[in-house]
């Protein structure tokens, strides 16, 4: 039974892990970045507030679309960067309504939506950037209907490209040895950023977990007694998620030897820390995959995701059952989950076709 008090901490915790990436980028020209001071996250309000003044958005969609963010995070449990891209997306429909001389959301119309749409893809919009802005305008005008801002969503026929499937880049089982390998032979000298980089890379691959969910583990998130880990996910929902010897001897050797060499007063109760006692952040992460990669020969430059990947391909070349991995990996969908079955039979087709006599 997860306790309010605890659920609270984790998503306090969370939305702290993800304004630090932002923290680590330098801002846009012109844009206004700060810190929602309940729980440390960058406060999209802001930032919406500012772009609307420079694309001059009327008084009334600037409302309902702060309104809407509001939704979004506390209603909704929303990331922050789902919250931008949401938030971005409503704001270029805005935008684009204001051109076409709308000012009120209840006259906007299925035929608009479709006009947008459409100069989104004469722009070179992606299929992917298309089909997302779409899912936005149909979750706030979704809401809009609901909340009695307008009468009818004009949203409901509304139909986008559909995306391409891309194959997600993968390791075979033979480079992701190697990459832990190499892992493994640079803690030996029992630095603490090496014995921190072993057991981030152990552990993104035994479990599949997102970035974004690591770097957010506290110490107490690791059950050494059933060797699980407690993670919080997408849309504030927690799961339980079980790792390997390998990953416990790794994380172990961290909290043993290489947490003290780092940790400070502020540390708090983080699981991974950077060289100043900081939690740890996602570039740091990625700097650390991609690193080590490069002492994996003709392995593709994958980043922390492309582990999640792996783990997930793996698991289901070695006979896991499709809905144990949809619910280790915390997708909502097992259509998401599918795509593995997808990358195992691609590459077995390579092989069939590179080896079979009669191919």
């Amino acid at each position: 039974m997860v306790r309010a008090g605890d659920r609270a901490r984790r998503l306090e915790r969370r939305a702290v892990s993800e304004s630090s990436l932002r923290r680590t980028t330098a801002p846009s020209r012109g844009s206004v970045p700060s810190e929602d001071t309940a729980g440390g996250a960058v406060d999209v309000l802001a930032d919406l507030s500012s772009a609307c003044q420079r694309e001059v958005v009327h008084a009334n969609f600037l409302e309902q679309i702060e309104a809407f963010t509001r939704y979004l995070r506390l209603e909704r449990g929303r990331s922050v960067h789902t919250q931008r891209a949401y938030v971005g997306d409503v704001r270029n429909l805005m935008v684009f309504a204001e051109g076409q001389g709308i000012h009120d959301l209840s006259l906007l119309r299925l035929s608009d939506l479709r006009s947008w749409l459409g100069h989104q893809s004469e722009d070179g919009a992606a299929r992917a950037s298309i089909a997302r802005r779409a899912a936005s305008a149909r979750a706030f005008l979704r809401w809009a209907t609901r909340t009695g801002l307008i009468e009818a969503d004009p949203s409901l026929r509304l139909v986008a490209p559909k995306r391409l499937q891309m194959l997600p880049e993968v390791l075979k089982k033979d480079e992701m040895t190697t990459l832990l390998d190499v892992a493994a032979v640079a803690a030996d000298d029992q630095d603490a950023l090496h014995l921190r980089d072993r057991a981030v890379l152990e552990l993104l691959y035994a479990t599949g977990i997102r970035v974004g969910e690591l770097v957010g583990l506290d110490r107490d998130d690791i059950d050494f007694g059933s060797n699980v880990v407690r993670v919080m996910g997408k849309g504030a929902k927690e799961r339980t998620v079980p790792f390997g010897g390998p990953a416990a001897d790794a994380l172990q050797g961290w909290l043993q030897l290489g947490r003290g060499q780092v940790v400070t007063a502020s540390s708090g109760a983080a699981l991974f820390l950077g060289r100043r006692g900081g939690r740890i952040d996602p570039r740091q992460v990625r700097g650390a995959v991609h690193e080590l990669l490069q002492y994996v020969p003709e392995a593709p430059d994958v980043g922390p995701h492309g582990l999640r990947h792996s783990a997930a391909t793996h698991l289901l070349e070695g006979g896991a059952d499709l809905r144990a991995v949809q619910e280790m990996l915390g997708h909502a969908s097992l259509a998401t989950t599918q795509i593995y079955t997808h990358v195992s039979v691609d590459r077995l087709r390579r092989s069939y076709l590179q080896a079979h006599p009669r191919a």
